[in-house]
């Protein structure tokens, strides 16, 4: 554990300012691109090993998890283990260990792992790291390359800042008053269990090292569809000096997760991304158990959404077919901002199904790591099955639905869907109101002809789902801006005005949602840092105290 004995480990100091990671545009021939292209050749050779760690030594069990490529699930391309809940119960064990020497350390050396393990990715370990979320999670190289090392890189970097403006948030003190107050932002007494999602590294790194640079321990359990990069990104950490204990990388079932790590006195937080229906069982799981825990454990969580576009009559429909082919297609449609429904004009609807067509048709399906690839496969089996049961009712109900374009699907090689249009006669009918979490955009055209159409809308868009994670309106006129802003000020965490409803920055469009989309604690905002420790007022008094008599009752009547 880390003891610094030079001088300015007392002294006051400054972190550098923060900026957002540039990011590659793998030009032909592009050592970014050539460089990626190598790194995905190695991936492909050969079975990675990605070992259970638990105070910084590996483990493996009989529970094999073996993991592979969804856009071609006959290549292998790591091989992990599912903790038994007797490992489970000995991560629990080390991170709380560590806690002891960890939580004392300094925020600068704190900060000076994290700034190494963002010059690490960004560096050493940029093109592997994008060759093993490509491969791994099914991404293009762009998809990748925003993820895995520009936003990671942002989280850490930004977190980092965050950290040091609350730690300057302090009390007022006059000098002249015989009082010094000042906070102590401690970190959570016991331990953090982070819960991550296959969608994006980034996230995975955020919610597993963000309670880590706040000075807590972690316990992490990763997705079985992203183990490969989530293990590089906990060695990366490693080698930048995180001492052995304070993240601990466990995958396992999720009924061990709850059983052995969640339900465990000292748990102070759980940190989760993934669906609604799983963080519901968190929250129930961990409220049944209140009365066991030494602290009320806090719960912060992203989940699920079904994101919207709403355009008006008024909106440059081509700019509104860009962005929603790119907002409901990129990475398969696997993102919880991805557009999944579309609210259109009568007006435009011609036009702006033409146009959806044809950039639907130039689309490109294929490997991850073939450039021209604009979508790839989804990430498992599970996954294809649950798309082609949304495409398959909407087939078996043409009196409600027509498939505008797309709609096959095949896992002969990969599990790829084709980017798929529905309009939906019915704008509450289970395809618009349900997430899917793939390909597929549902559409309602609505009558812009009535007198009231820009409200009845609204309230629609607003009214049809109990998600509130991200959407958008396009219009050229301020009115109907400001219009629905008014009645879907609600419906969406992350709302955008005539641009997609993805693509949120680290440190310039926090994310998050609430409704049944989530906590909404803001991962890329200052108010994320502070879901990971607990402030201390301390007052500290510099006078003597002559008598105990109050001002109204002097002379003294009481005398010591």
């Amino acid at each position: 554990m880390l003891r610094r004995t030079v001088p300015f480990a007392f002294a006051a100091f400054k972190c550098p300012p923060v900026l957002n990671e540039p990011m590659d545009n793998f030009e032909p021939g592009s050592a970014s691109a050539q460089g990626t292209l190598a790194a995905c050749q190695a991936v492909r050779g050969e079975v990675r090993e990605c070992p259970i760690i638990i105070g910084g030594k590996p483990y493996t069990s009989s529970n094999v998890i073996k993991a592979i490529m969804p856009s071609d699930h006959q290549v292998q391309i790591a091989k992990s283990y599912n903790a038994t809940p007797e490992l489970a119960k000995k991560a629990v064990e080390a991170a709380v260990e560590a806690s002891k020497e960890w939580s004392q350390v300094p925020f600068r050396d704190r900060a000076a792992i994290f700034y190494k393990t963002a010059h690490l990715l960004s560096t050493k370990y940029r093109h592997e790291m994008r060759a093993v979320t490509m491969l791994g999670q099914s991404k293009n190289p762009w998809q990748a390359e925003i993820d895995c090392v520009a936003e990671a890189c942002d989280f850490i970097r930004w977190n980092i800042h965050f950290a040091e403006e609350l730690y300057a948030q302090q009390p007022r003190s006059v000098s002249n008053s015989g009082v010094w107050n000042t906070t102590d932002y401690r970190p959570l007494e016991g331990f953090v269990s982070a819960i991550t999602p296959f969608n994006f590294t980034a996230i995975a790194a955020n919610l597993a090292g963000t309670p880590a640079l706040m000075g807590n321990t972690v316990v992490w359990k990763p997705s079985p569809t992203a183990v490969l990069s989530n293990y590089l990104m906990y060695k990366i950490m490693e080698e930048a000096g995180l001492p052995a204990g304070v993240i601990n990388f466990v995958p396992c079932e999720p009924t061990v997760m709850d059983s052995a790590v969640n339900a465990d006195p000292r748990l102070a937080a759980v940190v989760f991304t993934g669906s609604t229906r799983v963080f519901t069982e968190i929250n129930k799981n961990v409220f049944s158990r209140l009365e066991a825990y030494n602290n009320f454990p806090r719960i912060s969580g992203e989940t699920g959404g079904k994101d919207f576009h709403l355009v008006h009559p008024s909106a440059d429909i081509k700019h509104v077919a860009a962005c929603t082919l790119r907002g409901a297609f990129e990475f398969q449609g696997q993102k919880c901002s991805a557009c999944s429904r579309l609210y259109v004009p009568k007006s435009c609807w011609k036009e702006l199904k033409a146009l959806l067509i044809k950039g639907q048709k130039q689309i490109k399906m294929g490997q991850p790591d073939d450039f021209k690839s604009f979508m790839c496969a989804v990430i498992d089996e599970t996954s294809f099955n649950k798309n082609k049961k949304y495409i398959d009712i909407a087939k078996a109900d043409a009196s409600n639905y027509e498939i505008v374009v797309g709609g096959k699907c095949d896992k002969t090689r990969g599990y790829f869907v084709e980017p798929t249009i529905i309009e939906s006669k019915d704008p509450r009918a289970q395809l618009m109101r349900e997430e899917i979490f793939g390909p597929v955009l549902t559409v309602f055209v609505y009558d812009d002809s009535k007198p009231a159409y820009w409200k009845e809308v609204c309230e629609l868009v607003d009214s049809t789902t109990k998600y509130g994670l991200t959407g958008a309106v396009f219009s050229s006129e301020r009115a109907p801006i400001r219009e629905a802003d008014k009645y879907l000020r609600y419906a969406a965490g992350n709302y955008y005005v005539n641009d997609k409803c993805t693509g949120a920055v680290v440190g310039q469009q926090p994310f998050g949602g609430s409704r049944l989309s989530g906590s909404n604690d803001k991962p890329g905002a200052g108010q994320f840092v502070t879901r990971f420790v607990s402030a201390r007022s301390i007052k500290e008094g510099f006078d003597v105290t002559p008598t105990i008599s109050y001002p109204h009752q002097l002379p003294d009547v009481y005398t010591l």
